[in-house]
């Protein structure tokens, strides 16, 4: 069973090096920065966000692993939100780390606020060459590297760059943006040209508030593509007096995800999401587990407590 999911593992890795190579998340609402920089400042505060996922759980070693930190704010005398990204991707041999800076002009447009963002960085795609393959036939375990084609361990640094608009009002959200604009190309010893694929990316939500106004549901939509194969996340949230929130997500054809959250009074959110993948490889798994905390501030003490909103809008 283990050479079978060692097998099934790299399989699996020569798949994503021709579709999408962006990171899977299951709790995109808290992780827009990272997909959208006209997202930088739209909640009005200095809010700092720490996610991890841990993909595929038991299928041991070389399953998907990310860690993301962000930070943004709003600027309001010069109608600006800023912010910071850095994201670190772990699939098998291969580890990718994107640091991102990103601004948005900030302005109004009918009942709510356009963001229309930039974000600069650079991408980090190392090859570590600790890891051995099963045999094909008779099951022994192979060292790749007595191959000569096959790097033991490099890494490359490459400039990135990413746009995206983001809309807001009390009622939804739209954002559109586009990671990795300049589809930059790697060539690491011994092997072919290969490149970071341009994203594109569709997020949108709606906010209503049931006749009971202690509770607000949130149905919302979530399009990841990358040109040739596209991911479609629909979700529900139902939130009790913007202190917590249950709801669910399914990714149609891969995962049913089940989430919950708190918001303390300190403005500090915890969140939490299991996938229950219904794919062929949910034989192989136990599901994937995905945690967020954000904590908001704001810099002016004097500001009145009702100008921020945020909670509401994730």
């Amino acid at each position: 069973m283990r050479k079978l999911k060692i097998a099934l593992i790299f399989t699996l890795l020569w798949g994503v090096s021709y579709a999408q190579q962006d990171p899977q998340f299951s709790l995109n609402m808290y992780n827009m920065l990272a997909i959208n920089p006209g997202y930088a400042g739209c909640n009005g505060a200095v809010c700092g966000t720490m996610l991890h996922r841990n993909q595929w759980l038991g299928f041991g070693d070389g399953r998907p692993v990310t860690y993301v930190g962000s930070i943004h704010g709003e600027i309001k005398s010069i109608n600006s939100g800023v912010g910071l990204s850095i994201m670190q991707d772990e699939i098998g041999a291969e580890t990718n780390m994107w640091m991102t800076l990103n601004y948005a002009y900030r302005l109004k447009l009918g009942d709510g606020m356009l963001g229309l963002g930039l974000s600069l960085g650079f991408i980090n795609k190392a090859i570590d060459g600790d890891w051995t393959t099963p045999g094909m036939l008779d099951g022994t375990i192979n060292n790749p590297y007595e191959d000569p084609i096959v790097p033991y361990s490099e890494s490359k640094i490459a400039f990135d760059a990413g746009f995206g608009a983001y809309y807001r009002t009390n009622d939804l959200y739209v954002g559109i943006s586009s990671t990795h604009l300049p589809e930059t190309k790697y060539k690491f010893s011994g092997t072919e040209l290969s490149y970071m694929k341009r994203h594109y990316y569709l997020a949108a939500g709606y906010f209503y508030e049931l006749p009971n106004r202690l509770f607000v549901v949130k149905p919302g939509i979530f399009i990841k593509s990358d040109g040739a194969t596209t991911q479609y996340d629909i979700n529900a949230i139902l939130e009790y007096k913007r202190m917590a929130w249950g709801g669910i997500t399914y990714r149609i054809g891969d995962a049913f995800v089940p989430m919950v959250g708190v918001t303390l009074p300190i403005r500090l959110d915890i969140g939490i999401a299991y996938d229950f993948t219904t794919s062929d490889v949910g034989a192989y798994n136990d599901g994937t587990i995905e945690i967020m905390a954000r904590y908001c501030f704001n810099l002016k003490m004097d500001k009145q407590t009702g100008s921020y909103k945020s909670v509401r809008y994730l």
